[in-house]
């Protein structure tokens, strides 16, 4: 069975994803995905260099990302360029890297789970939620960014409702970590009875 995992910006995503891998549960990271198919060397970043220039690289030839993202943000044609070249080369890793997994079930952990068509490989939708104001205090704390950034972050993703409508199991991370903890443990236990009845 195929975990789906998302949560908005500030969520707390990671730190769920942290605990079910500490349980030994396989987790297949989107956002890790999405560098690696751009890994210094790679066919694709060789042809987003030729697309935008030597300019959006680092001295080391790695891809400079804040430079990328400033070329994408204001330019939907270079964006929607970047989506298709990038996309299927994501879409194909993910799937290599769910089919490897093992144990009882896996998780797809992605920021952009029901934004984008991830979700159709998933059998079960878990949701991370916390409030906009906790979202904005807990990235601006993590990441060093300003509030402006975060809050366009924010308003780029589902809205919250939206997300929890679709969600097949919240968890509620707006109290203190070992809250946070019991849930998971809970969701845990709900998934291995699920595979359980399936085999």
């Amino acid at each position: 069975m195929i975990v789906g995992l998302t949560g908005g910006i500030g969520s707390g995503k990671s730190v769920v994803s942290a605990q079910l891998k500490a349980m030994g549960i396989s987790v297949v990271d989107a956002d890790q995905v999405a560098r690696e198919v751009v890994l210094k060397g790679s066919p694709a970043l060789n042809h987003i260099a030729k697309y935008f220039g030597s300019q959006i690289l680092l001295k080391d030839g790695a891809l400079d990302r804040a430079a990328l993202r400033q070329k994408i943000f204001a330019n939907n044609v270079q964006k929607q360029w970047l989506e298709s070249l990038l996309h299927p080369l994501i879409t194909i890793a993910i799937h290599e890297q769910l089919a490897a997994a093992s144990g009882i079930y896996a998780i797809l952990e992605s920021p952009l789970l029901l934004e984008t068509s991830q979700h159709n490989k998933t059998d079960f939708v878990v949701v991370v939620d916390a409030s906009v104001q906790l979202q904005r205090q807990r990235a601006c704390k993590r990441d060093g960014s300003a509030v402006v950034q975060i809050d366009a972050i924010i308003g780029s993703q589902m809205p919250r409702q939206q997300r929890l409508d679709k969600a097949d199991w919240v968890l509620d991370n707006q109290q203190d970590l070992h809250h946070l903890s019991e849930q998971v443990l809970q969701l845990h236990q709900h998934l291995c009875h699920m595979t359980e009845h399936q085999l």
